[in-house]
């Protein structure tokens, strides 16, 4: 018999080997995300692999060699995808596993599949090459690829019963995109620079002399770089602060994984902080013992005690 995802109705087997395909694409494209939802019970893990295989392929999109308006016509198609998926028009023999994946967990979940939608229009504005003038004007493409995600995610883990605040879960879940998102972006400075794209506000890299931007992979002459990134730092710092409000509305294990890939980014940022040139001569990451360490404690749930206590007006 078709095994059954936390004793619901049994599983197709095309739907498991959908299922499978996606968190495949998972493991081997997302280890930072991989590592936080191996902590999760199999029908959570299995419907945020469909989540993040949908994702991929429209950041695949982006990110490719295509020309801009081919790129566009395929995001497009992506989205007619997803509408079928919406209007529950793919079955289980669909001969794409994404949607297939992706079809079955919003049947189990209550996924508002507008957020997919949103992370669409924000790789949309990578390919016409939108640039930010301001913190606020940043914010808008932070919560179409990351805060929007944040707020699936908190579909598939949901609240606690009774969990104090749990009406602005939501809105936490969206911080806490919003702060892996602006993290990214400091870690991938060099990387976006050298293909064209400075995603840091206009208004912050004028304040610290870093108009002229990175493509060369040092910071323009006489720019105070270190005072830019302290700078994004601080704001990402309080973004993690208020999105963790979120950790003790949620059961043991969803709160573990949120608390590993979180922690996994701040310890990121960390790193950021301590050497800021850093991230001008490569990609800044953990070794996977302290991957393995971040995990260790989101499952203890000291991250998620810490926060409690805060709320009550104790120190973590």
């Amino acid at each position: 018999m078709s095994r059954t995802m936390e004793g619901t109705t049994p599983m197709p087997a095309p739907v498991q080997a959908a299922y499978r395909y996606c968190e495949a694409v998972t493991g081997q494209q997302a280890r930072n995300f991989a590592y936080g939802i191996r902590l999760l019970p199999a029908g959570k893990r299995q419907a945020m692999s469909a989540l993040y295989a949908f994702s991929r392929r429209v950041d695949d999109i982006g990110d490719g060699t295509l020309a801009p308006d081919t790129k566009q016509a395929r995001l497009e198609d992506t989205r007619a995808l997803l509408d079928r998926i919406r209007k529950g028009d793919v079955e289980n023999d669909d001969t794409d596993p994404v949607a297939v994946a992706l079809a079955d967990a919003a049947q189990r979940y209550p996924l508002p599949l507008d957020g997919l939608d949103e992370l669409i229009d924000g790789v949309l504005m990578d390919v016409r090459g939108t640039s930010y003038e301001t913190w606020d004007d940043l914010k808008v493409y932070c919560r179409c690829v990351a805060g929007a995600i944040g707020r699936l995610s908190l579909a598939v883990f949901g609240t606690q019963p009774g969990a104090r605040g749990a009406e602005r879960a939501p809105e936490y879940a969206d911080t806490l995109g919003l702060a892996l998102q602006l993290t990214n972006i400091l870690r991938d400075v060099a990387e976006d620079a050298a293909g064209g794209r400075i995603y840091l506000p206009a208004d912050d890299l004028a304040k610290f002399g870093c108009s002229d931007g990175f493509a060369t992979g040092r910071p323009p002459a006489g720019a105070d770089f270190d005072g830019l990134v302290h700078y994004e730092v601080r704001r990402a710092r309080a973004l993690f602060t208020e999105g963790y409000r979120l950790l003790p509305m949620l059961d043991r294990r969803s709160g573990a994984c949120v608390a590993a890939m979180a922690g996994i980014y701040r310890r990121l940022l960390d790193r950021i902080e301590r050497d800021p040139g850093a991230v001008l001569r490569g990609r800044v990451s953990l070794p996977g013992h302290e991957k393995a360490y971040v995990a260790v404690r989101g499952l203890s749930g000291l991250d998620a005690r810490g926060i409690g206590r805060q709320g009550h007006g104790g120190r973590p």
